[in-house]
């Protein structure tokens, strides 16, 4: 078993504060929004009011809830992103819907999400024809109801201005009673909307704030470690979705540094944490836009800025989601090297763990071994060739390399995906 922790739970300990988490893991995802963040965080409260005011159980509001945080998890490009927050309807959402429905699908703890957000934008009178059972529908809709909401409260945010606009995006989406949304979810959303307190908590500190008190009473959950592995899987597919170029590369990382791990000894609990480390190495790379990943040419001095801050969300990110770990240094550091020349924290070789070392050859392995835009996959030998000359340089462990390059074929097969996962 792992620990996935956000209290001052033990390491060794089962349990994991799944609420919490995905407040946490949620950050991550706010940063596909680069100009509009919090969204996830806004819908998700605001479904949560209107839940209320329906009368729905605890257990319920705390799921719509979640599914709020999460309902844009098949979103990974800033593109697609601004398309979602520019209109009220826009022809390509039904793609992400998609993509978050096939992630949860995949995530056991958070599969039963799956079929609400794969219609978190389909119209009322389209719901009313679909297969979906009326509870499906309605949360759906809910879903899409304050995620319209929040689209149309943007340009007021955190202004009292809000207060002066309520009554017309209130008037704006009742004129889709019946076509958008379903008329019971805009009665209560109507009532709830006279209210200041309503508009005003969307401000980002008490939103937070919020959301934490919220997750006080939620008991703790027992998972097992495949279970905690699929959560990561999860984000680290959100991630790998901003280019064709890098798909799956976090899976690919996650499963070299893993053999790599176990060549050394390492095993049990580390060992699985190596492995989610290497899942959510990238994470950070949600806020970069994917126009400088896919660039085919030599990055500008503010992109090269921009994507060399990924490692550091990353370790800040994690650091939220697992408390009392080591994976959000192992996942943070990937980019640091032995001559303390790396970044985020241009650390020396003295105080780089093994776990980091391993996943910082894992990382580049996988990188040469994948076609990217301004080259194609290299073959082993050109791989073997450079790692050796990072050695050399003083860049890498030349340990963790001797290691790879005595099952070197079986490395590269993991790093064009040709194993599965287990």
């Amino acid at each position: 078993m792992i620990t996935l922790t956000l209290g001052l739970l033990p390491m060794d300990s089962q349990h994991i504060d799944l609420h919490r988490a995905i407040i946490a893991l949620t950050c991550a995802l706010d940063l596909v929004g680069i100009d509009e963040v919090k969204h996830g965080k806004r819908v998700a409260m605001m479904a949560w009011h209107i839940a209320g005011k329906l009368a729905w159980s605890a257990e319920d509001r705390l799921s719509i809830l979640q599914a709020g945080m999460l309902h844009d998890c098949g979103v990974a490009k800033i593109r697609e992103h601004r398309h979602l927050t520019e209109s009220l309807e826009w022809d390509g959402a039904e793609a992400h819907c998609q993509r978050g429905e096939e992630y949860l699908r995949a995530c056991p703890p958070l599969s039963h999400l799956a079929e609400e957000i794969r219609y978190h934008h389909t119209r009322w009178e389209k719901l009313q024809q679909t297969a979906l059972s009326a509870r499906t529908r309605l949360r759906a809709n809910l879903l899409f109801l304050a995620d319209r909401i929040d689209v149309l409260q943007a340009p007021y945010l955190a202004s009292e201005q809000i207060l002066i606009a309520a009554p017309k995006i209130v008037e704006r989406l009742q004129s889709y009673s019946g076509s958008l949304f379903c008329p019971e979810l805009l009665d209560a959303f109507a009532d709830l909307a006279q209210s200041q307190a309503f508009w005003l908590a969307m401000d980002p500190d008490y939103l937070d704030e919020d959301l934490r008190n919220l997750g006080n009473h939620v008991p703790l959950e027992t998972l097992p470690y495949p279970d905690l592995r699929e959560i990561a899987r999860l984000f680290s597919r959100v991630v790998d979705a901003k280019s064709p170029y890098t798909e799956l590369h976090s899976e690919r990382v996650a499963q070299i540094a893993r053999r790599l791990a176990q060549s050394f000894g390492i095993d049990g609990a580390n060992l699985e944490q190596v492995e989610i480390a290497g899942l959510l190495h990238d994470i950070g790379k949600l806020r970069v836009s994917e126009d400088i990943i896919d660039k085919p040419g030599s990055l500008t001095a503010e992109e090269r800025a921009c994507m060399q801050r990924h490692s550091y969300d990353t370790y800040r990110i994690l650091q939220r989601v697992f408390v009392d770990s080591k994976i959000p240094e192992w996942a943070g550091l990937h980019h640091e090297n032995l001559r303390g020349e790396g970044y985020p924290f241009k650390t020396a070789a003295t105080a780089l763990p093994l776990e980091c070392r391993i996943i910082s050859v894992a990382d580049i392995f996988q990188a040469l071994a994948q076609s990217r835009p301004y080259r194609v996959g290299m073959p082993l030998a050109e791989i073997v060739a450079y790692l050796e000359r990072r050695v050399a340089d003083g860049v890498l462990d030349a340990g963790v390399v001797e290691k790879l390059k005595a099952d070197a074929e079986d490395y590269y097969h993991l790093a064009q995906g040709e194993f599965c996962p287990e």
